[in-house]
């Protein structure tokens, strides 16, 4: 891995992080139901929207874990309800407050003196993201242009680069994006190591899908709920608008013009999956559609990156049902699940969004693949299985980086085979 060197001074903001909001002796608990009746208990939990429960993972189908982030106050409660009902459980992480601060000193340690080299050994900052980017225009003046692909209700701008090697990848397209969920940090970092291997790297296969593609990669589409992340909340997910009097933020990822709010999602404007009081009616998901619309016609794959869970998503969140090219972008996926597997033996389960974890409707993958067409649709659900959840360890950021792309290669080298033959059916 070739590191790009660049230093950047920090004056404007405390490197550490200075939550308002705490989260001392909140526990992370795995639940693992039984039965169905089980199921069905730990479901009406996560909809009765009771303060002091935070689902990091959700209800889904007998034996299939569950983790819930409960606060001190409604420990005992939850205790009383695992154990009268005989739900098996165990904590996963004691006092979450204390992974939030190991993260926070290594941060503050690898920004020691206000300078800092833009590597993957700890999370960065937006303003210093987006600096890297411009940075990169200036490096690779003839490959990289720094593009605006909307902007957020604080005012800042979603900021992406397109990648263009070569003349003549103009309708073959990919996109990348991250930290549409605000908390999700391996996914930013996961998509800017992506982007540093697609121009330094010289492994043959990664050149082969780097050149022959234009890529447009926008590392941070919810900027303000991640920069929040740092500075007040390091668990927000939402955006930043606000709803009322004590209620701020739309679930991004649960906002977009396709089946929306027609399940898996709220309209509970403090619920983390509020899904807003219309579609599109967040900044970031309007102006980021409006221009997604522009360039459609161009992208072949679309890419989003989450956390956690390691999973491969297909489209769609509304039905089980297998539609449109469902088989052949499965296989893409399957292929692609092997590649991540060879290097750590990451496993990642691959499936539609619906049949995999739980109905999820007004998500950007789904948009995309039933406004514009996109031929390879998917969502990747990093780093871990839940072990450390959203609060994945820096360590892991190169690692993650490293297995990722190796699948991404593949699932683009399949795509490319797939309208390869699609086009000679055509003719």
């Amino acid at each position: 891995m070739k590191i790009i060197p660049f230093t950047l001074f920090i004056a404007t903001c405390s490197l550490t992080i200075a939550s308002e909001v705490r989260y001392d002796n909140f526990t992370l608990y795995r639940l693992i139901p039984k039965s169905l009746s089980e199921v069905n208990i730990l479901t009406d939990l996560e909809t009765s929207h009771l303060g002091g429960y935070d689902f990091w993972t959700h209800p889904k189908d007998v034996g299939v874990s569950v983790d819930v982030l409960v606060s001190p106050d409604k420990k005992s409660s939850i205790k009383d309800m695992m154990n009268s009902n005989n739900i098996q459980y165990e904590v996963v992480i004691e006092n979450v407050q204390e992974k939030i601060e190991e993260e926070a000193k290594l941060n503050e340690a690898n920004f020691k003196g206000g300078k800092v080299g833009f590597s993957w050994t700890s999370y960065a900052r937006i303003d210093q993201i987006y600096d890297w980017l411009i940075m990169l225009s200036s490096q690779y003046p003839r490959i990289v242009t720094v593009i605006e692909g909307g902007r957020t209700s604080e005012g800042r701008r979603i900021l992406g680069v397109k990648l263009s090697f070569q003349p003549g990848n103009e309708r073959r397209g990919v996109w990348l994006d991250s930290l549409i969920h605000a908390r999700e940090w391996i996914a930013g970092a996961t998509t800017t190591f992506i982007l540093n291997e697609l121009l330094t790297s010289t492994d043959p296969g990664v050149r082969e899908v780097a050149d022959n593609h234009d890529w447009y990669i926008f590392p941070v589409i919810n900027p303000d709920g991640y920069e929040y992340t740092h500075t007040t909340n390091r668990l927000w997910r939402k955006t930043r608008k606000q709803y009322g009097v004590v209620c701020y933020g739309a679930d991004p990822n649960r906002n977009w013009g396709f089946r929306w709010n027609t399940g898996g999602s709220s309209s509970q404007p403090c619920s983390d999956t509020y899904a807003g009081p219309n579609s599109f009616s967040e900044i970031e998901t309007d102006t980021l559609s409006r221009y997604l619309r522009s360039i459609g016609q161009n992208i072949v794959a679309y890419i989003s990156f989450h956390s956690y869970s390691q999973m491969i998503l297909l489209p769609y969140g509304h039905t089980a049902r297998h539609l449109d090219n469902y088989n052949q972008v499965r296989g893409i996926g399957l292929r692609g699940a092997q590649s991540l597997a060879k290097r750590y033996g990451t496993q990642y389960v691959v499936g539609n969004v619906a049949e995999t974890i739980y109905v999820a409707t007004g998500s950007s993958m789904d948009w995309v693949k039933d406004t514009l067409k996109v031929p390879v649709a998917l969502t990747y659900e990093l780093r871990d299985k839940g072990n450390n959840g959203f609060l994945l360890p820096a360590d892991q950021i190169i690692p993650s980086g490293l297995e990722t792309l190796d699948s991404l290669v593949t699932i683009l080298l399949q795509t490319d085979r797939l309208l390869l033959n699609r086009n000679r059916t055509v003719v």
